[in-house]
């Protein structure tokens, strides 16, 4: 095409068309699409359908369409997704964002908020296997003067993770960004200082069946974890209690399903006030436990 000959709205209405062979909502995808293919923000899309197309912006969206129909999740192929109050950078390198781990950063913010106001002026917490880093920026933003680790076993996610931090203005600054399995990747002066300890692990049990879109699209490494899933999950429930402080909270996501034994673990490895939260769904979706005093 050559320039000035045709509209965004033109493009909308034949990408909606095309899209709905594999969108559930493709008015929705188109919209996404586009404001990233013409720069748009908010209302700017509305107000920008009358624009003629650039001969740039045509082939970005071209690009961002093809990728969508051949399958390629639409959070990747935009790059960005939204989590909490952040434009997170995102690609097959990491888990997509999801409601639920928006919900359980929501939970660790609160209770390090709740410890500022009870005089901790700088709460340390450890975001651990933080893939894009979501909940570990989310804290830093979130919780004024908390200092923040973010740790992850595979180098591409941190490297993702770093992308993102350079986006978060003054808050990056108390971020600190660690390689390693779980708490390996930690310093050994942490340990028995940590008031918070948060963390998506991967919690798939091998045999569960996944959608094809997920299984084929996003990293394995950070949704296996054996059987039952609940191989990392005991881990960190093993080893949490001596990184943190007496009083200090661990928080975790997982299935709604395997919240009972994670309880029981919980206990039998010395924790105290455990509960579970739910999901915006309604299901139970997070454990929270506190190190006895």
């Amino acid at each position: 095409m050559s320039e000035n000959t045709i509209t965004w709205r033109e493009v909308a209405a034949e990408t909606e068309a095309r899209l709905s062979v594999v969108a559930d909502v493709p008015a929705n995808e188109t919209r996404w699409i586009i404001e990233r293919a013409a720069g748009f923000e908010g209302p700017e899309y509305v107000l920008g359908l009358d624009e003629q197309v650039t001969e740039r912006g045509m082939h970005f969206h071209d690009l961002m369409v093809e990728r969508r129909l051949a399958g390629e999740p639409l959070q990747y192929v935009l790059g960005r997704w939204g989590f909490r109050s952040l434009d997170l950078f995102v690609d097959r390198r990491v888990l997509i964002p999801r409601p639920e781990t928006e919900m359980v950063a929501g939970l660790a913010i609160d209770e390090l908020l709740a410890m500022r106001s009870a005089g901790i002026d700088r709460p340390v917490a450890v975001d651990l296997g933080t893939g894009s880093g979501a909940i570990g920026l989310s804290i830093a933003v979130e919780v004024e003067r908390a200092e923040v680790w973010m740790t992850d076993a595979s180098a591409d996610a941190l490297a993702v993770a770093r992308s993102n931090l350079t986006g978060i203005g003054r808050a990056a600054t108390r971020v600190r960004v660690a390689g390693g399995s779980w708490f390996d990747a930690l310093p050994e002066e942490l340990r028995g200082t940590i008031d918070l300890v948060v963390s998506n692990p991967p919690y798939v049990a091998t045999s569960d069946e996944v959608e094809d879109i997920v299984r084929e699209w996003e990293p394995s490494s950070a949704l296996f974890a054996g059987d039952d899933g609940l191989d990392d999950i005991r881990t960190l429930i093993h080893e949490a209690p001596s990184w943190l402080r007496a009083g200090g909270v661990l928080v975790l996501e997982m299935d709604p399903r395997q919240l009972v034994v994670a309880s029981e673990l919980a206990m039998a490895s010395g924790f105290v006030d455990i509960e579970t939260r739910a999901d915006l769904s309604g299901r139970d979706r997070a454990l929270l436990a506190r190190r006895a005093n």
